[in-house]
């Protein structure tokens, strides 16, 4: 018990003291800066790592790290509570992704194997033969397998790649019939691997998606009209193959126990 005729502390709690810092792979990304920007937000120590910082960000406490050579990983590694491993590349997965995370996991058993590893994948990489969903699943199988402790949480698609989805092309958009979305806020997502990394005692699998479910065309819809543009005429295509079939079949879509939230989609679209 404090001693009422002690003098007053002058500093009696300094967020972030104490606790140890968060690695964040991939921390250039979309889903990497938003991770970065919420663990400075709720003043936990974090750790971003890319494969090329520049000297602004060496100085600013980045480290240098490439997943795919597993360089720079012990360092990386060092003292850290919990990995948030958002790295990925879908032009080079089967190097970054699962490569990637094999030698991510290899290093943390070696160097620090009670930090938890947060791995972030997609909605639907089991059901849909698309090559880089297999390589988020072949990635996904690594993690449950992991001697580390780890937890898996799978999104949907972000608020950007929809839209970019959505661009027309010479005034026509071109969408499978039937394709539908839950697109999610990035920030969002960030705040629930963050609470991920920090929780006592988190679930191994987690989902999360945006609040709202829109077809394509309710999607090119909307956007034309926030951005104050005529509705593009769209072309429906068929689902041809294997991979456009799944999406066509809701492959990309949240299951009945997914967390939603953040900002919708419209909402997003309005900050622009």
């Amino acid at each position: 018990m404090t001693d009422p005729t002690d003098t007053p502390s002058l500093v009696t709690y300094v967020p972030g003291l104490g606790r140890r810092p968060i690695l964040v792979t991939g921390a250039s990304g979309i889903l990497g800066g938003a991770v970065v920007g919420e663990l400075a937000a709720s003043h936990t120590p974090v750790r971003p790592a890319g494969r090329c910082p520049d000297a602004a960000q060496l100085a600013d406490g980045w480290v240098s790290a490439d997943l795919a050579l597993g360089t720079g990983l012990e360092t990386a590694l060092n003292d850290v509570a919990a990995v948030i491993h958002c790295a990925t590349d879908p032009s080079d997965a089967q190097r970054v992704d699962v490569d990637g995370t094999r030698n991510l996991i290899a290093a943390m058993q070696r160097h620090n194997p009670a930090a938890r590893l947060v791995h972030v994948s997609i909605v639907g990489v089991f059901d849909n033969p698309l090559p880089y969903y297999r390589a988020k699943a072949d990635a996904e199988r690594l993690v449950y397998d992991a001697p580390v402790p780890h937890v898996v949480a799978r999104a949907t698609q972000f608020h950007s790649f929809v839209h970019d989805l959505l661009r027309p092309r010479a005034g026509v958009t071109m969408g499978v019939s039937g394709l539908r979305f839950a697109p999610i806020d990035p920030h969002w997502l960030a705040a629930r691997l963050v609470d991920l990394a920090l929780a006592e005692d988190p679930p191994e699998l987690s989902q999360y998606a945006g609040p709202e479910t829109f077809t394509f065309q309710e999607l090119a819809a909307l956007t034309a009209h926030v951005e104050g543009r005529r509705t593009p005429f769209r072309l429906p295509a068929p689902a041809i193959g294997a991979t456009l079939r799944a999406f066509r079949d809701g492959s990309n879509l949240p299951g009945p126990t997914a967390q939603r939230g953040g900002s919708t989609y419209a909402e997003w679209l309005a900050s622009r």
